[in-house]
Formats: structure tokens, C-alpha cells, sequence
């Protein structure tokens, strides 16, 4: 970017006389640049958490609170969702190079941010955004007058019910760059989001986890897996709308072998069976992602006391 020049020490005399000497031009503030660049302008209140949530090595998480942190996630979404997972675009996903939707207006969002990144054509470090969880409470839903976006794929009403005066967060969205899928980034990931529950005194996490690809059959013993040893309480489950509800028990139960059906279970879905959470019945194909989605639910007094010690009853673990 071209700076103002600071002086007038490159105007001729002769100009100096006729026009007047030039004062020094100010650094633009804060201010000032926020009123040039929509972009930068904040979006988000972090209702009095930090603006960095924890840190590890060069790595931090936070909560995106301008409209640039907010594309910058749509950006990761798309490189993983699109480009890598082969989801379909629409023409706006397609132009903008953004996975985006209603939905974004609404939530907050996590993000991981690679503090080395890479080095801009100014010779700046350019700080890159590697991993990110989109997050959307009741609260803020209902003031909104709108469904969750889960609603789409599952009939909520009886869990909505049942859960009738709890603070509820939906989450989705989640996705981490490749290079960067370790334990690392997938724990400070967890740790904003654990930060984030205890902020808002969440009760109850829900929403939707995938399995990549479209064929149930190739994910039967998954899928028969989470239907016969995670499946919770029975009559109070999640199920999948009419016209969308895939069949989980696609092997019987005896014929499951646990330590293979772990292993082909994805890491976020494991992730999630650890915590303690359980899941819906009936998965649902979501053709324009390629994906085969499952409801998860995850009750936060139900989560396993080895989790919340590893993370700190205080997300004190990675804090800065």
C-alpha cells in the first residue's frame, strides 16, 4: 500500500510560496480505517471473554469479531468443503471462493489462527486461519425467530421440549486445513469451544457430525456401531425428517466388531463418543457435501470428568 508522504520536503519552493507549506499527514487511527475498510468492522461482542481464548506455540484460538474474521473462516470452510471434499458450490460459493450461508449472520465462530502463517507481498507476516466451529445458542436463535440449521435434516421438536429451559448450543461447520489435522490444532480447537460452553453456561451441545461420502452401505459398520452402543436413551432420541431417514442398523448387533467400527469412525465423531455424547436415530445424505450426517447430542454434565480435568473446570489449560 502507498503511504501519504509525511512532510513537503518534495515540493518545489515555488509551491511552497503559492500554496503553503504541507503539515505532516497523520497515521490514519483505528477509527478511521474501520469507516474505509467495512471489512474490518466489528461484528461480534465477545460478551466479556478475552479476545485470545488460548494459545499454543505459535498457534491461538479466538472468536472471529470482524466481517474479514468471518470470510476468513468461509474461506477455510470452502478449501476443505469444496476443494479437498469435492461439496458442490452454488454460483455465489463458486465466485466468492466462501462456504457461505444464512446461518453465518447468526453464529459466532472459532477460529485457529497460525500467528507465523505466511509472508505478504509487503514482506508482513500474515497471520492464517487453520481451523474453525461455527456456534449458534438457543438464545440467540430465538431472539433471531430461527430454526437451527439441524432442523433441516432432523425433526427437533421433542428434543426441544425435553430440554425446555436449558441453554442449548448447536454446533457445525467444523474443519481444520490439512497440514494442520493433529491433535494440536483439534485440542485448542476443543479449548475455545470448552471456554466458550462455560462462558454462556451452555447445558446441552448438539448438531451434526459427517461421515465423508454418500453409500451407507460402505459405512454400515459405523453407522450399525453408533445405532447399537451409542444410541442413549431410546425414547427421547433425535430422529432423522421423513424422506431423509437412512437406516443405522444395518448390521445386527452381534456382528459388530467394536475395535474395527472405532477405527473407521471419523475423528470428530470419536472425539464426541469420548465426551459421552450419543446420537439420533437415522443418518441423513447431504448430496451437495457428499456427506452422510449423524445427530449428536452431548449433555455437559454428562461429559467425562477426565475431559474437563485435561482441559481445566476453568479452561485455565491453554489459556494466555
Amino acid at each position: 500500500m502507498l503511504r501519504p508522504r509525511s512532510g513537503a520536503s518534495a515540493i518545489s519552493a515555488s509551491s511552497n510560496r503559492r500554496w503553503g507549506a504541507l503539515a505532516p499527514v497523520p497515521r490514519f487511527s483505528r477509527e478511521l480505517v474501520t469507516r474505509l475498510n467495512p471489512t474490518e468492522r466489528i461484528v461480534r461482542d465477545t460478551g466479556g471473554m478475552p479476545d485470545i481464548l488460548g494459545r499454543i506455540g505459535d498457534l491461538e484460538v479466538r472468536l472471529a469479531r470482524t466481517t474479514k474474521d468471518i470470510r476468513r473462516c468461509q474461506r477455510l470452510r470452502f478449501k476443505v468443503f469444496y476443494e479437498e471434499m469435492g461439496a458442490r458450490a452454488d454460483a455465489r460459493g463458486f465466485l466468492s471462493r466462501r462456504d457461505i450461508d444464512p446461518y453465518d449472520r447468526l453464529c459466532d465462530h472459532i477460529m485457529v489462527v497460525d500467528r507465523k502463517g505466511k509472508i505478504n507481498r509487503f514482506g508482513q507476516v500474515k497471520p492464517k486461519v487453520i481451523g474453525t466451529y461455527r456456534l449458534l445458542r438457543s438464545d440467540v436463535a430465538e431472539a433471531a425467530g430461527a430454526d437451527f440449521y439441524t432442523a433441516g435434516e432432523y425433526d427437533l421438536s421433542r428434543f426441544l421440549d425435553g430440554n425446555r429451559g436449558l441453554r442449548l448450543l448447536e454446533l457445525g461447520r467444523s474443519c481444520v486445513l490439512k497440514p494442520y489435522r493433529d491433535k494440536r490444532t483439534v485440542e485448542l480447537l476443543w479449548h475455545g469451544v470448552w471456554r466458550y460452553i462455560l462462558h454462556h453456561r451452555i447445558d446441552v451441545m448438539f448438531g451434526c457430525a459427517s461421515f465423508e461420502g454418500i453409500e451407507p452401505e460402505a459405512l454400515s459398520l459405523a453407522l450399525a456401531f453408533l445405532e447399537h452402543h451409542a444410541a442413549g436413551n431410546r425414547n427421547a432420541r433425535v430422529k432423522a425428517l421423513p424422506g431423509l431417514h437412512v437406516r443405522m442398523d444395518r448390521r445386527p448387533r452381534e456382528a459388530v466388531d467394536i475395535k474395527a467400527a472405532m477405527k473407521a469412525l471419523p475423528p470428530l465423531i470419536k472425539g464426541y463418543l469420548r465426551l459421552g455424547a450419543t446420537f439420533g436415530d437415522g443418518a441423513v445424505i447431504d448430496h451437495q457435501f457428499g456427506t452422510t450426517d449423524v445427530f449428536v447430542t452431548l449433555r455437559v454434565a454428562d461429559i467425562d470428568p477426565r475431559y474437563i480435568e485435561h482441559y481445566g473446570v476453568d479452561a485455565s489449560r491453554y489459556a494466555v
